[in-house]
């Protein structure tokens, strides 16, 4: 399993997420990025920030 809190990219956002695998996290990341944060497309630089913080859940 990995995890994700989004608090390590955006400061200030409590919203975490775990799955099997950073794929499926990316895709939840990404629809949390349109709803919560307004963005209309997650940028590149964004997306790798975003997988330099997903760890292994304990």
């Amino acid at each position: 399993m990995k995890h994700f809190s989004c608090g390590d990219v955006v400061a200030g956002c409590a919203r975490t997420f775990t799955g099997p695998d950073s794929d499926l996290i990316l895709r939840d990341v990404a629809g949390h990025a349109r709803r919560d944060h307004g963005l209309r497309e997650v940028p590149a630089e964004l997306v790798g920030r975003v997988l330099l913080a997903i760890r292994d859940a304990s």
